[in-house]
C-alpha cells in the first residue's frame, strides 16, 4: 500500500535565532536565540473546530509565503497508548479475576500480545471500547501448544519472556522477519542470571525458554531499555525477594505506575515477590507518540491549530515537548488530569518559526519513538541541529537513523548520518520523492509530515505499516489537511 502526500513548497528561511542544546529536558542557550485487523473495534474520533493561539510561521506551508497553502485544524483523539496497553494486558492476565481495560490500543502490536496471552489460556473479550481480561492469577498460565507468534512486536516478545521465565512455562517465541533481526540477548542475560534456561538464535529470535526464574536480582540495564526493565520486573513478581533494575538514564515508567493499580507495591523499578495481583479497571490515555504526528502536521502546514485531547503526558515519554520548547514551537497543555496513575492533557500546537537546537541522550531517551519526527521538524528550522545518543534507533523495526538520513537527503535536506544520531541543516526547501518505509510505522508516518511541507507529491511505499501503532492514521491526516493525503491499495 502506498500513501500519496501533497504539499506546498517549503520556503527558504532567512532569519536566524541561534542554536539551543537540550540535555535532561532543559535548554541551554547558545548564540542569540533561546497491518492490523478490527480486533479491538472501531476507533471513535470526535472532531470540532479549534483555534489555537500562536505566531504564524515562516516555515512549511505558511499562507503568507506566496504559494498554495494547506490548512489543518481541529480537535482529535488518538488511539490508546500502545506501551500502557501491552502492560495492562499482561498484568491483567496475571491478576486474580476479571479486569476491565478501557481504550486499549487497537494496533497490530497490541493484538500480538493479546494473541499470545490467549495461547497461554487467557480469555479476552472485547465489547465496544472495553476489553475484559479474565486473569488466572500468578500461577494460572497454561503452556502453549505451539510457538508464540509475537508478530512485529518487540515489546510482546521481551515482556512475555519475563512472564514465561517467572512462571516456569516452556515455550518458544517467534516473530516476523523484522522482529527476528532485533537484539534479544539483552533479555536473555538477566533471565539467565535469575536461573532460567534461555536460548536465543545468534542473539535474536526465536527465543526458547525452559525452567523457572528462582533468584531475585539487581540488574544494570545497559543500554537503558524500558522493555528490558519490564521483562526483569515481570520475572521478579514470581521470585522470592526484591528485584531491582537500575538505569543510567530514566526510561518510560508505565510498568511502575501500573503495578500499584493491580495491588503490587513498586518503589521505582523495584518489586518484591512472590506477588499477588488483583483485578482492576484501567483507563488507557491517548498515545503521545501517535499524537506527536498530528501535532507535527500543525508545523508542516498552514493551520489554525491542532489539538489532541486526553493524551498521556507521562514525563518519561514527553521529551518531544522539551524539544518543542528548544525549537521554539508554540504549544500549550490544558485540561490536565490523571487516569489510572498516568497524567493526561489536551495538547495544542500551532505554526511556529523554528530555530535549530541540539538534543542529547537524556532527552532522546524520553523521546525515542519521536526522533524520526523530530529529525523532520529540524529540516524546518534555520541553522544546524544535532541529535545525539540515539544509537538504539539502529536496532528498532529498522535502522531508523539510516532510513531518516536517506529519506531526508532524497527530499533535498542537508543531513549527515552520525554513529549515534543525525546532523541536520534546515531552512532549505524540501521536494517530493518516493520513500520506502522499510516496514517501519514510525518512518512511514514521519515522512508523511515531511511530505506535507515538500513541493509536489511524496509517495510513501509500505504505508500499511502505520497500522502497527495507529490504525486510521492516513484517514485522520487527510482530515487534518483537508484532502492532502490519499492512499492507494
Amino acid at each position: 500500500m502506498r500513501a500519496i502526500v501533497r504539499g506546498p513548497a517549503q520556503p527558504e528561511i532567512h532569519s536566524c535565532r541561534g542554536t539551543e542544546t537540550v540535555e535532561r529536558g532543559s535548554a541551554t542557550r547558545r548564540g542569540r536565540g533561546a497491518p492490523g485487523s478490527a480486533l479491538f473495534g472501531a476507533l471513535r474520533r470526535h472532531r470540532r473546530s479549534t483555534e489555537v493561539d500562536g505566531p504564524r510561521s515562516a516555515v512549511a506551508g505558511n499562507g503568507n509565503c506566496g504559494f498554495p497553502a494547506q490548512h489543518a485544524s481541529g480537535s482529535y483523539r488518538v488511539p490508546g497508548d500502545k506501551s500502557i496497553s501491552h502492560r495492562a494486558l499482561v498484568l491483567a492476565a496475571l491478576a486474580d479475576g476479571v479486569s476491565e481495560i478501557v481504550g486499549l490500543a487497537p494496533g497490530a502490536d497490541v493484538q500480538s500480545t493479546a494473541r499470545c496471552l490467549r495461547a497461554l489460556g487467557i480469555t479476552i473479550d472485547i465489547e465496544g471500547n472495553t476489553t475484559r481480561v479474565h486473569g488466572r492469577g500468578i500461577a494460572g498460565l497454561r503452556a502453549p501448544t505451539s510457538p508464540l507468534d509475537c508478530g512485529n512486536s518487540g515489546t510482546t516478545m521481551r515482556m512475555l519472556s519475563g512472564v514465561l521465565a517467572g512462571a516456569g512455562i516452556e515455550a518458544t517465541l517467534i516473530g516476523d522477519a523484522s522482529l527476528s533481526r532485533r537484539p534479544m540477548e539483552r533479555v536473555a542475560r538477566p533471565l539467565a542470571q535469575m536461573g532460567v534456561q534461555i536460548e536465543t538464535t545468534n542473539g535474536h529470535a526465536p527465543i526458547r525458554i525452559r525452567g523457572r526464574a528462582t533468584r531475585a536480582i539487581t540488574w544494570e540495564s545497559a543500554p537503558p531499555s524500558a522493555q528490558v526493565k519490564t521483562c526483569v520486573l515481570l520475572a521478579g513478581l514470581f521470585c522470592d525477594g526484591e528485584t531491582h533494575v537500575h538505569e543510567s538514564l530514566t526510561t518510560r515508567d508505565h510498568t511502575e505506575r501500573l503495578l500499584p493499580q493491580f495491588g503490587v507495591a513498586a518503589t521505582g523499578a523495584r518489586v518484591r515477590g512472590p506477588a499477588q495481583l488483583h483485578a482492576t479497571r484501567i483507563e488507557v490515555p491517548g498515545d503521545f507518540s501517535s499524537a506527536a504526528f498530528l501535532l507535527g502536521a500543525a508545523l508542516a502546514t498552514n493551520v489554525s491549530g491542532v489539538s489532541v485531547t486526553n493524551v498521556g503526558i507521562n514525563p518519561t515519554r514527553t521529551g518531544l515537548l522539551d524539544a518543542f520548547r528548544a525549537l521554539g514551537v508554540s504549544f500549550s497543555q490544558g485540561d490536565v488530569s490523571a487516569i489510572s496513575g498516568e497524567p493526561t492533557a489536551t495538547v495544542r500546537c500551532a505554526p511556529s518559526t523554528l530555530r535549530a537546537a541540539n538534543f542529547q541522550s537524556a532527552l532522546v531517551a524520553r523521546a525515542i519513538d519521536e526522533i524520526p519526527l523530530l529529525a523532520v521538524l529540524c529540516t524546518f528550522a534555520n541553522g544546524t541541529s544535532e541529535l545525539r545518543g540515539a544509537a538504539e534507533l539502529r536496532v528498532k523495526e529498522s535502522d531508523r537513523l539510516a532510513l531518516v538520513a536517506r529519506g531526508l537527503a532524497a527530499m533535498g535536506a542537508t543531513v549527515d548520518e552520525l554513529p549515534d544520531g543525525l546532523r541536520i541543516t534546515g531552512g532549505r526547501a524540501l521536494h517530493g520523492t518516493t520513500i520506502d518505509s522499510g516496514g517501519d510505522h514510525r518512518i512511514a508516518m514521519s515522512f508523511a509530515i515531511a511530505g506535507l511541507a515538500a513541493k509536489g507529491e511524496t509517495i510513501i511505499d509500505g504505508a500499511e505499516w502505520a497500522d502497527i501503532s495507529y490504525p486510521g492514521f492516513w484517514t485522520t491526516l487527510g482530515e487534518i489537511t483537508r484532502g492532502a493525503v490519499r492512499v492507494d491499495t
